[in-house]
Parts: structure tokens; sequence; C-alpha cells
């Protein structure tokens, strides 16, 4: 089963070293326009593979699509990162074009590929993907759910630690929906737990708030501190939707997606629970909000809408 990971800057390498480490597919091929450099990614990692005996063959190209042909999984990274003070938003303009671009060469050679959109703002992009490549809307994903539920079970797991609780992030259930930005994603804290009882047994409200504030903001965060944008988790998350797309996973995760009547919305990309397996989104899993969480998603439905005429008038320019 091969994987096409476009870009190899941090975190598409991350990915490429997570899906091939991990062992579920026989090739992971990985492009960048920048010579060399995947090149010389792949025959670092491939030299890591008797070490954490990895049978996966690890493939660096420059640029050259038919290498990539006949993916089954095709995750792109491509795009300049975020730098401090930046929104994803802000980087709309640079990285339409450049994902624009990916589609169109990558579905000439995988036409049954799925696509998984990393590139920022990935809300943008993912309908970018969708509406370039003509492809259905089951085959197009867009990452970012899962990367932000992955930070908001590491902030509770904090939260929770300060308390006097030895909890881990493994020992939370947490999911994030809506748009992937640092304002309007919509941490659930009415459905998180804490080895399967509600984190609001342990955290006051105000604590569960700070817990909610840090997520959304936890890219910015990293961004700040690291002078780029954050990899290792990001690379992570993507490989965990490639692994339940070529096992078959059946796995609830929230990606985004293209809407067409779900949670009374049409004709937009963002992040809900879905069931994702072989066949890419298998089923849309809708909740029933209340309160101020069907508030936020309603505050980021509107957002990602924005952003989405926001992409029409880039690619006009």
């Amino acid at each position: 089963m091969k994987v096409t990971v476009v870009g190899a800057g941090n975190v598409g390498a991350t990915a490429a070293n997570v899906i091939a480490s991990a062992g579920y597919a026989s090739e992971v091929v990985l492009l960048d326009i920048k010579e060399g450099v995947s090149e010389g990614k792949a025959m670092d990692m491939m030299q890591t593979a008797q070490i954490l005996n990895f049978n996966t063959t690890i493939t660096g190209v420059t640029n050259d699509y038919s290498a990539t042909a006949g993916s089954k999984v095709v995750v792109i990274t491509s795009g300049i990162p975020r730098k401090p003070g930046m929104s994803r938003e802000d980087l709309i303009g640079v990285n339409a074009g450049i994902v624009g671009s990916v589609i169109e060469q990558a579905v000439k050679y995988s036409p049954d590929a799925i696509f998984i959109v990393i590139s920022n703002p990935m809300d943008a992009m993912t309908y970018l993907a969708l509406k370039n490549s003509g492809l259905p809307k089951n085959k197009v994903i867009g990452m970012g759910g899962m990367l932000d539920s992955s930070r908001f079970r590491y902030f509770l797991s904090c939260a929770l630690k300060k308390k006097g609780y030895p909890a881990t992030p493994t020992d939370i259930e947490g999911m994030v929906i809506g748009g992937h930005s640092d304002k309007t994603m919509v941490p659930l804290g009415s459905i998180a737990t804490y080895k399967g009882i509600p984190v609001s047994h342990f955290l006051s409200e105000a604590e569960l708030e700070d817990a909610i504030a840090q997520t959304k903001v936890g890219g910015a965060t990293l961004t700040g501190l690291l002078g780029t944008s954050a990899w290792y988790a990001p690379g992570a998350a993507a490989g965990e939707l490639v692994k339940s797309i070529i096992t078959d996973g059946k796995k609830l995760i929230p990606c985004c997606v293209y809407l067409e009547g779900e949670y009374g919305e049409d004709d937009l990309c963002i992040g809900v629970p879905v069931i994702l397996g072989e066949n890419g989104i298998e089923k849309i899993v809708e909740l029933k909000l209340e309160g101020k969480e069907k508030e936020r998603f309603a505050e980021s439905v509107q957002a990602a809408r924005n952003t989405q005429n926001n992409l029409g008038d880039a690619l006009k320019k």
C-alpha cells in the first residue's frame, strides 16, 4: 500500500517517518520541490529501518509526481508555515496557489486516492482540494480536528495534574470540532472525560475554560516558542488518519469535511466527528450541541464561511 506525502518540511517529514516506522504502508513517497531535500530525508529515515525494525520503503523525489502513481493516500503539507504573530488565515493567498497545483498533479497520477490536507488555513485548503479535484467528499479530509483534540487532551491532563490527579493525555477522552482556527475552534468540555468520568467532576468551570482557551491557541503558543509552526504533533496526527484509512480502522475522529446538510450547513468544510475507514469518510456523526458550545460552533461556522469567501478572492488575484 503506497502513501505519498507532499512537502518534505518539518511536518511532512515527520508524517512520513511516523507512517513508515509504524509499518502499515509498504511504501512512502516523500515529494518536495526543492532538489535533494526529500531524497536526503528519505535516505536518513531508511537508515533507521533496522534500528526501528520496519520494512516500509521510503522514497524521496523532487517534483516527480509520476513516482506517486497509485497511492492509496496522499497527504498534503505543502505551503509556507506560520511565523510568530501570524494566524493560519494569513497564509491563504500564498498557500491557495500551492495547494491547487499539488492537487491537480497528484490526482492525475492517483485518481482513486484519499487526500488528507494539512496545509493552512486548513479548512479553506480542504474546500479548495475538494473543488479542484472533483473527487467525492468522502475522499478529501482536513486533519485539524485530530491535532486539536490531541492538544485538548494534553491541556486537560495538565489541569488535572495541578489538582493532584496523575493524569496523562492517554487517560483523557476529549474532542475539538469547528474550524482549525485560534479563535473559533470548539473544544467540547461537556463530553471530555478522565478515566471515563466527566472532567467537570474534577475541574471547576474556570479551570475547564482555561484548558479550552489554551487549546485554542495551542498552535500559536508553539509558533511563538519555536519561531515556526509545530511539527511533531501535526505529523503524528496525519499518521493516525492514514492508519485508520489503510487498516480500515473505522475510528471516530474529528476531521474537516464537506457538509451537505449535516449540522444544518451546506457547501462548507469544517471539523466534525466522522467514522474514518478504508473508503475515507464513511459516516458523518452529528452531535447534539447545546448552550455555549452550540453558540461557539455557530461562530466557527461563520468564520469558516468568511475564510472560504476570502479563498475565492485570493484565487482571483
